[in-house]
C-alpha cells in the first residue's frame, strides 16, 4: 500500500477536507451524549432547573437560608442578588414574571457569567438543601418534637427563629453531612427541588420551565444530528471521489504500462493475471480507500474523545471500558491471525478462475470439437469450487464475529447498568450520567471495530497493492533510449541483420545464431524454414518486439535500440501470424492504421487485398459489425482485412508474419501480385510456409534451428539448399518447381 499512496497525492486536498467534516461530525456525535443526559437530569429529574442558583428567591426565605452560610459565602451570595420590593424601578416588570411578589418583597439574580454560577451552586445547593429537608421534617412531624443534630425541638416552632437559635458548630455539622453524602452534581440535582419549590410559591409556571428546557436542548441536539448528518454525506461524497479517481488513475497507469511492455513482459504476466489486477485488484484498494478515509481518521477521534467524555461522567467506571476492549481484542486477534491467510490466497483463486473461463471462451470451438465440455466443466468447477470454499471459511469467521461483538457490546451495557444502578443509589451518580456513559462506552467499542475492521481489510487490499505495484514497478526489457538518434535520410527502408543471435529469457540456448542478411526497397525478402525455426522470433526482432542478445538490427541504417519505439514503428505496417480485429466496424478496423485515410483509399487497400469480394456481399459493406476478435468472420476474411489494414498505412516497410496461410492459392497469387504492383518501392518481409507463396521473392532465406542455411533466389535455393529442396519437394512437385 505504501508504494501506492503516491498515488494519492493529486487528492490530498480531498482528503484533507473530508478529515476536517470527520472531525466536525466527530465532535457532534460525541456532544449528543451529554445533551441526552441534560434532558434525563435537568430536563426530567430536575424539571428544566438547570442549577442551584434560582433567578429569584422570596426575601424572607433568603433570610432561611443566608443562616447556614459562611459571612464570606453569605456576602458573595448577596452581592449576586437584587433586592426588589415596591418602591423599585422594575417592580412592575417582575410582578408579571412573579406575580406572588404582591406580598412580599424578592431578591432576583444579577446578570452573572457562568463561572460565577458554578460558585454559587454548592453554597446555595446546600442551603437549601438544609432549609427544605427541616421544613420537611416538619410537616411530616405533627404535634411532637423533631431532633436536630442533639437538640429536640418542638415541630410547631417558628423556624426562622429555630435556624437562629443553631449554633455555629450545628450549621457546620449540617454542611458537612450533606457534603460527605453528595458530590456538587448530586446536590445541584438534589436542591432542585427546592428551587422549583421557591418558583411555585412565586408564582413562575414550573411546567413551562421544563417544556422550554426538554424542547431547547431538543432543538440544539437535532441541529447538531443534522450537522453531522451533512458530514457523513461530505465525507462519503469525498470519499467515494478519491476512491474512484484513485482508481480511474490507476487502471490508466496500468492500461499504460501494459501497452509499454514487449513480449518479454507479456510472457511473464498472464492476460488473466493482468484482467484480474486491472479489475478486481483496483476495486479492492478503491473500497480500502473509501472505507479508510470514513473509518481511519474518524475512529481514533471517536475512540480517545469517547474515553475522556466517559472518565469525566464517571471515571469510577473506566474498569468496565478497560474489560470492552480487551475481549475485543482478543477476538479480533482471533479473527485476524485465522482470515489473513486465506486473504492472500482468494487473489491467486481469482486469477486461476479468470484463467480458466477465458481459456473457456477463446476455446469454445475446440472444446466442441473434441467432445471434452464435461472436463472443462470439471475444471471451471473446481477452480470455482476453490474459491468459494475460500470465500465461504473467511466469511463464516466474519459470521462469528459479528454477534460475538454484539454479545460483548450487550454484556457491557448490563454491566453499566449493574454498576451504575448502584452508583446512582448511593447518590453518587446521576441517571443521565450513566445513560451518557453506556452510549460513550458504546462509541469506544464500535471505535475500536471500526479499526479492526481495517485491519482486517487491509491484508487483502496490501495483497492487491503488491499486485498492482509490481505491474507499474516492472522495468520493461524494450524502453526508448535517451539520447535517441535519427534515421539516415538517404535511406528508406533498408533493414539489415548483422551477426543477430537471440535467447528468450531464462532459456538455456539461443533461438537465432549468428543471423546476417539485408533486405532492400522495391524486393520482397521471404523467410521460410521449419516450424520451430525461429521465423517469427526474426521479424519480431525488426519492430523491436524483442532485444537482439548479441549483434545489431538496422533500420535505414540505424540500430533499432537507439530508435524512438514510436518512430520505428511508424516505418513498418505490420502483418501478424495470428489475425487480430477488434470490435467495431470492418472501417474502424481498417482505419485503425489511418484514422484520416479517405473511403477512396479504403476501397483500394481492400481491392489489393482481396477483401472487397466479401465486403461488397455485406449488406452494410464497410459499416458491417465486426465482433470482438473477428469471430464472425472466416480466417481467410480476418487475414485479407489485416493486410488491408497495414496497406492503409503505407509504411516503407512491410511484414507479413504467415499471414497468408489462410487464404486459397487462387487468391494468394492475385494479392501477391496487387501487392508487388502497389508497393514497389516498399521493402517487402514474408514468413511463409507455402513455397508457392514465395516462389517470386528476390531473396529467400531458409531457416534450420535457429541458423541460416540458405539465401538467395528459389532457383538458385532448389539447387544448392538442401532444406530448402525438403521443403519444396514436400508441397510441390518437380514439374511445378521448374
Amino acid at each position: 500500500m505504501i508504494k501506492l499512496s503516491k498515488h494519492l497525492r493529486p487528492f490530498l486536498g480531498l482528503i484533507l477536507a473530508a478529515i476536517l467534516l470527520l472531525f466536525i461530525q466527530a465532535m457532534a456525535d460525541l456532544a449528543l451524549p451529554d445533551y441526552m443526559s441534560d434532558i434525563v437530569n435537568k430536563g426530567i429529574q430536575q424539571g428544566g432547573i438547570e442549577h442551584a442558583v434560582p433567578e429569584a428567591i422570596r426575601e424572607s426565605h433568603m433570610e432561611k437560608i443566608t443562616i447556614f452560610m459562611s459571612e464570606s459565602e453569605k456576602n458573595e451570595v448577596m452581592d449576586s442578588y437584587n433586592l426588589i420590593d415596591k418602591s423599585s424601578k422594575e417592580y412592575s416588570k417582575y410582578v408579571k414574571l412573579y406575580p406572588n411578589i404582591a406580598d412580599e418583597s424578592v431578591f432576583v439574580l444579577k446578570n452573572v457569567n457562568q463561572p460565577k454560577i458554578e460558585e454559587l451552586n454548592p453554597i446555595l445547593g446546600k442551603a437549601l438543601l438544609t432549609v427544605s429537608g427541616i421544613e420537611k421534617m416538619q410537616a411530616e412531624v405533627k404535634g411532637g418534637f423533631i431532633d436536630l443534630y442533639g437538640k429536640r425541638i418542638p415541630a410547631d416552632s417558628d423556624l426562622l427563629s429555630l435556624f437562629k437559635n443553631l449554633s455555629e458548630d450545628q450549621r457546620t455539622q449540617i454542611s458537612e453531612q450533606i457534603n460527605k453524602k453528595l458530590g456538587d452534581n448530586m446536590i445541584v440535582q438534589a436542591a432542585a427541588g427546592a428551587v422549583k419549590a421557591e418558583y411555585e410559591a412565586l408564582g413562575m409556571d414550573t411546567d413551562k420551565i421544563q417544556n422550554r428546557y426538554i424542547v431547547h436542548t431538543g432543538m440544539i441536539m437535532l441541529l447538531i444530528s443534522i450537522i453531522s448528518a451533512i458530514c457523513i454525506v461530505g465525507v462519503g461524497f469525498l470519499g467515494s471521489r478519491t476512491g474512484a479517481g484513485l482508481s480511474r488513475n490507476l487502471r490508466r497507469e496500468v492500461f499504460a504500462k501494459v501497452q509499454s511492455f514487449s513480449k518479454a513482459e507479456m510472457d511473464r504476466f498472464s492476460t488473466a493475471s493482468l484482467i484480474t489486477r486491472t479489475t478486481n485488484d483496483i476495486t479492492q484498494i478503491q473500497m480500502l480507500v473509501v472505507i479508510m478515509i470514513r473509518m481511519v481518521f474518524f475512529a481514533p477521534i471517536m475512540g480517545f474523545g469517547g474515553i475522556i467524555r466517559a472518565l469525566d461522567k464517571s471515571p469510577s467506571m473506566s474498569w468496565i471500558i478497560a474489560v470492552a476492549v480487551m475481549a475485543l481484542l482478543v477476538l479480533l486477534a482471533c479473527v485476524f491471525f485465522t482470515a489473513l491467510p486465506k486473504f492472500k490466497i482468494i487473489q491467486k483463486l481469482v486469477d486461476r478462475l479468470n484463467l480458466v473461463a477465458r481459456e473457456n471462451l477463446s476455446g469454445l470451438m475446440v472444446i466442441r470439437a473434441f467432445n471434452t465440455q464435461s472436463f472443462e466443466e470439471d475444471r471451471f468447477d473446481k477452480a470455482n469450487r476453490d474459491l468459494t470454499n475460500t470465500n465461504l471459511f473467511v466469511n463464516r469467521i466474519m459470521a462469528v464475529m459479528f454477534p460475538s461483538m454484539t454479545l460483548i457490546m450487550n454484556g457491557i451495557t448490563l454491566l453499566i447498568v449493574w454498576v451504575g444502578a448502584h452508583q446512582i443509589a448511593d447518590s453518587s451518580m446521576q441517571v443521565g450520567d450513566m445513560m451518557a456513559f453506556m452510549q460513550y462506552a458504546m462509541q469506544i467499542i464500535f471505535s475500536f471495530l471500526m479499526m479492526s475492521f481495517m485491519f482486517i481489510m487491509i491484508p487483502r487490499a496490501s495483497v492487491a497493492a503488491q499486485r498492482i505495484a509490481e505491474v507499474l514497478d516492472t522495468k520493461t526489457d524494450i524502453s526508448d533510449p535517451e539520447n535517441p538518434k535519427e534515421f539516415k535520410k538517404d535511406l528508406k527502408g533498408v533493414v539489415e541483420f548483422k551477426n543477430v543471435s537471440f535467447r528468450y529469457n531464462g532459456a538455456e540456448k539461443d533461438v537465432l545464431k549468428d543471423i546476417s542478411f539485408k533486405a532492400l526497397p522495391g524486393q520482397t525478402t521471404a523467410i521460410i524454414g521449419s516450424t520451430g525455426s525461429g521465423k517469427t522470433t526474426l521479424v519480431n526482432l525488426i519492430p523491436r518486439f524483442y532485444d537482439v542478445t548479441e549483434g545489431q538490427v538496422l533500420v535505414d541504417g540505424v540500430d533499432v535500440r537507439d530508435i524512438k519505439q514510436y518512430e520505428l514503428r511508424n516505418k513498418m505496417g505490420y502483418v501478424p501470424q495470428q489475425s487480430f480485429l477488434f470490435s467495431g466496424t470492418i472501417e474502424s478496423n481498417l482505419r485503425y492504421a489511418n484514422e484520416n485515410a479517405s473511403a477512396l483509399e479504403l476501397k483500394e487497400a481492400s481491392e489489393i487485398a482481396q477483401a472487397m469480394e466479401f465486403i461488397r456481399e455485406k449488406h452494410d459493406g464497410f459499416v458491417s459489425e465486426i465482433s470482438q476478435g473477428g469471430t464472425n468472420v472466416s480466417g481467410g476474411q480476418k487475414q485479407r482485412l489485416s493486410i488491408a489494414r497495414a496497406l492503409i498505412k503505407k509504411p516503407e516497410i512491410y511484414i507479413f508474419d504467415d499471414s497468408f496461410s489462410a487464404l486459397d492459392f487462387k487468391t494468394d497469387a492475385a494479392l501477391r501480385r496487387a501487392l508487388k504492383e502497389k508497393t514497389e518501392s516498399s521493402t517487402i518481409i514474408i514468413v511463409a510456409q507455402r513455397v508457392s507463396t514465395i516462389m517470386k521473392a528476390e531473396q529467400i532465406i531458409v531457416l534450420d534451428e535457429g541458423r541460416i542455411v540458405g539465401i538467395g533466389n528459389h532457383n538458385e535455393l532448389i539447387k544448392n539448399c538442401k532444406t530448402y529442396q525438403e521443403i519444396a519437394l514436400s508441397q510441390l512437385s518437380k514439374e511445378e518447381l521448374a
